[in-house]
């Protein structure tokens, strides 16, 4: 084929009205981007309790959810979901296990300061003495897994009391001034801890979207 015949038509481009370019340039639109944050946790956590009893495989998979996909990719779609939501609730912990995996002996440590001063909630938690980081790595993965296998609320719970003792370790040293650092990674450890009970609850009434 050659000539005018040959030729590809021409499309003169669509032009868009200056509101609509403003919102292309503006990026996705929030509302889409929540709710696929909400959608892609039901998701994970419907499939999960659906499929993984006797799967001991998926289980691990969905545990170690953060190594398949990256830390990056799962903050992308949950972390700036509300605390008191299932997205926010599950990108919390994925959070705490993956910072025990990354800094073990910090955890380790604070987990250990705390433990004598927040005997009940460490109870709660059910880390095995002595606290070390091979327990509490086994911990985190227990509530992760509990999630898909388990009492979804009672794995909220646990990772709560888990945060509690770790704010404790944090402004309980053992005497002397403690950095301002330290009192405000212990507040908000506190304020994790609150959202994720304040989420069992949610579950148990049936409202946690």
């Amino acid at each position: 084929m050659s000539g005018e015949q040959g030729r590809r038509p021409f499309h003169r481009p669509t032009l868009r009205p200056p509101d609509r370019l403003e919102d292309a340039a503006a990026g996705p639109d929030p509302l889409e981007v929540a709710e696929a944050a909400h959608r892609s946790a039901e998701l994970v956590v419907g499939r999960g309790r659906a499929e993984s009893a006797g799967d001991s495989e998926l289980t691990s998979r969905l545990v170690g959810l953060v190594s398949e996909v990256g830390l990056a990719t799962v903050a992308q779609l949950w972390s700036d979901r509300p605390a008191r939501s299932l997205p926010g609730a599950l990108w919390r912990l994925y959070l705490l296990h993956e910072w025990v995996l990354r800094q073990p002996e910090e955890v380790g440590r604070q987990f250990a300061a705390g433990s004598g001063h927040a005997e009940v909630y460490r109870a709660i938690a059910g880390v095995a003495e002595p606290p070390d980081p091979d327990g509490l790595r086994h911990l985190t993965e227990q509530i992760l897994g509990g999630v898909f296998t388990g009492d979804f609320a009672i794995a909220l719970e646990r990772a709560s009391a888990f945060c509690h003792v770790m704010a404790v370790g944090l402004v309980e040293p053992g005497g002397g001034d403690i950095p301002g650092e330290q009192v405000t990674r212990a507040a908000r450890l506190r304020d994790t801890a609150d959202d994720l009970t304040a989420c069992a609850r949610l579950w148990r009434l049936g409202d946690l979207h």
